[in-house]
């Protein structure tokens, strides 16, 4: 019962066929002067049946449950009408004739054939359209023997036919011999208590075996079908005992029936089967005007008289459209608010909830708020009881925003290949703009309140209207963790530097100072010794010197500001443990700080070719086109997975560095392939 037939029509066809016949069984009551208070029960009751029938039918094709509660609906409104035709043409003198037997077999026969299939078969096959299991398939056989026996013992064991009222005519397919074995009505009616109970079992069966929504939605019917038992019951005993059981029954049974249609449509709004809402809305709301006519019409012929036996004045048709038209707008507008409470609860539609949405999201609000906001709106909108807004940031998933406030933490989950991750106990849709994945929205549902299609999709259409959210708020806090990556990393070279000369430069200046004071001593003691330590001194002069050289490069290479990238690279691959060739033909020169990007980024490159590669040889191109200045540094190591390992410290500062001045980093790698690392900044020609 899940394929939807979308643009199905006969079923409300024949919904209105079913109200055009009770509105002329309506009509027909009253000329025959019978109690409109006895009927209006029923009618609202089988009205309601064929709304919801037709609306299952309308939307689920071969909807077994929708087919059973409009199959009610129009069988009882075609007995209602023929019933109430036999009446008028017999009180007339019409006791004999094809119409008038028609009419009263109808009528006879319709409540066997519209009521208790319902009541019998729908427990059976709700909410999914088939039985049980196939142990159950006797059990439905007897069931429909049961009522084809009682409606042939109806057809040919009956003397008389009857309509409403006392009307009688003569059975033309009266039998003797089926008429001696008819059986008494309170044999039948406790035989159609058994059947029930048979039936309400089965139901109760599959209760025990359900989960989730189908549990919810199994506790309605089984609520309406044991009212309906009990009025059965209470029914049978109050014409045992001698009570006014036409009173009893018409109160009891016109409530029971009423009860029916209503849990089946609860079922299907509050634990949304068929996922129905805006249709649903419409429905009921057409249900209410229908019953408003009938209303109408009932309070008209009841109240004003002005409908007799045998005239119609034109100021009935006159007081009946006053009526409606004054009536119309109120009930319209009641009708909805109800339609909402009954589809959506406590909660917001899922139109407020957009418009809510968009309304903070146009509004200037920090991003903290933004994001918390979102998160408010989506658990209270869903019923959920938690929800969490997710951004991506690099290959992590984290948690930004939680509803309520007090919600248990969340670990950080990765994000591989683009595909959004499982969150255990949570339902998680992705956030995406422009096919990037940002971020996610996820709920976890109370176990009473399960996810159902109609929560998703509007999850769903939160998370569309979410992307351009995710995108601003990534952005600022890849830009706050941009700018903690370069204040840890120009922290990092301050403590290298200061190691360096510490360890370095500073060792060998004290180291110099203490050999000079020696030589000083000795140049009046031993004048070759103090000569030999002076020269030894020069020669570590000379060597803190190059220190310094080195040092001073590693902050800026004076190679660099004279002769360009390709110098500088050149000079630097001399020094390079591993292999490496330089390709840096027609390069011109650029803004200081473009070059000194694309040296350093280059340099830290190399750094880990040399340091995890593993590679024999490794290439630095250097390209200008299209007013780019691109570099690529390919080395033919053992490779890596960038999707599972991500970017370390060394090339997220190479990104680092280059989205400083604009400029974007790619890295290509496979494992055992090697490794190529490319970026590229805009230059002026």
């Amino acid at each position: 019962m899940t394929e939807t037939a979308r643009h199905a029509r006969w079923p409300w066809i024949a919904l209105g066929v079913f109200v055009s016949l009770a509105v002329v069984g309506l009509i027909l009551v009253a000329v025959n002067g019978e109690s409109l208070a006895e009927q209006i029960p029923y009618v609202i009751a089988f009205t309601l049946f064929g709304v919801v029938g037709a609306l299952l039918l309308s939307r689920i094709k071969g909807s077994r449950v929708g087919g059973l509660l409009l199959f009610g609906a129009a069988i009882t409104g075609a007995s209602f009408a023929a019933s109430e035709l036999a009446t008028y043409l017999i009180d007339r003198g019409g006791t004999n004739g094809p119409v008038v037997v028609t009419a009263a077999l109808i009528s006879t026969l319709g409540w066997l054939l519209g009521i208790f299939p319902v009541i019998l078969f729908l427990p059976l096959v709700f909410p999914d359209g088939h039985v049980p299991s196939s142990r159950w398939i006797p059990f439905a056989w007897l069931c429909a023997v049961v009522l084809a026996v009682v409606a042939v013992s109806l057809i040919f064991g009956e003397e008389v036919l009857t309509a409403s009222g006392n009307a009688r005519v003569a059975n033309p397919f009266f039998v003797p011999a089926i008429g001696r074995l008819q059986i008494s009505d309170a044999v039948f009616s406790f035989a159609l208590i058994g059947l029930l109970l048979g039936s309400v079992t089965s139901l109760v069966l599959r209760f025990r075996r359900s989960r989730g929504v189908e549990r919810q939605q199994i506790k309605w019917v089984a609520l309406a079908l044991a009212f309906l038992l009990a009025s059965f019951l209470l029914s049978t005993i109050a014409g045992a005992i001698g009570l006014n059981e036409n009173l009893v029954d018409t109160i009891l049974s016109g409530l029971a029936f009423i009860a029916l249609p209503v849990s089946v449509a609860i079922a299907v709004l509050q634990y949304h089967l068929y996922d129905l809402d805006v249709v649903v809305k419409k429905a009921l709301v057409a249900g209410a005007l229908v019953l408003l006519v009938i209303g109408a019409y009932a309070a008209v012929v009841g109240l004003l008289g002005v409908v007799t036996s045998g005239n119609e004045s034109s100021g009935s048709v006159f007081i009946v459209a006053l009526v409606l038209g004054l009536a119309f707008r109120p009930v319209m507008r009641f009708a909805r608010r109800i339609a909402d409470r009954v589809v959506y609860g406590r909660r917001a539609t899922p139109y407020e909830v957009l418009t809510e949405f968009s309304e903070r999201v146009g509004e200037s609000y920090a991003t903290e708020d933004v994001l918390g906001r979102m998160a408010q709106i989506l658990g209270q909108a869903t019923g959920a009881g938690s929800a969490r807004v997710w951004l991506r940031i690099g290959s992590e998933l984290r948690p930004a925003a939680s509803w309520p406030t007090d919600a248990g933490p969340a670990d950080v989950a990765v994000v591989a290949n683009e595909v959004l991750p499982t969150i255990e106990g949570e339902t998680v849709l992705e956030v995406r703009d422009r096919g990037e994945l940002l971020g996610a929205l996820s709920v976890a549902m109370p176990p009473s309140d399960p996810m159902k299609p109609s929560k998703e999709r509007l999850i769903r259409d939160l998370a569309s209207q979410a992307g351009l959210v995710l995108r601003n708020v990534r952005l600022v806090e890849e830009l706050r963790a941009s700018q903690r990556r370069l204040v840890t990393a120009q922290d990092h070279e301050r403590r290298r530097l200061e190691r360096n000369i510490h360890d370095g430069a500073q060792q060998q200046l004290v180291a110099l100072s203490v050999k000079t004071r020696l030589a000083r001593d000795l140049t009046a003691r031993d004048p070759g010794k103090a000569a030999e330590m002076l020269t030894q001194i020069d020669t570590e002069i000379q060597t803190a010197l190059d220190d310094l050289r080195d040092l001073a490069r590693g902050i800026y290479p004076p190679l660099l500001v004279d002769k360009g990238l390709g110098a500088a690279l050149d000079a630097q691959a001399r020094r390079s443990p591993v292999p490496i060739t330089i390709r840096a033909d027609g390069l011109g020169r650029y803004p200081p700080e473009v070059e000194a990007a694309i040296y350093f980024s280059c340099l830290e490159a190399l750094q880990n070719v040399a340091k995890y590669a593993d590679a024999s040889s490794a290439t630095v191109i250097l390209t200008q086109s299209n007013g780019q200045l691109t570099f690529e540094v390919v080395d033919d190591g053992r490779g890596f997975d960038p999707a599972s390992q991500g970017n370390g410290t060394g090339l997220q500062g190479i990104a680092d560095r280059l989205g400083a001045l604009h400029g974007d980093l790619t890295v290509r790698s496979e494992p055992g392939a090697g490794t190529r690392v490319r970026g590229r900044i805009e230059v002026r020609a």
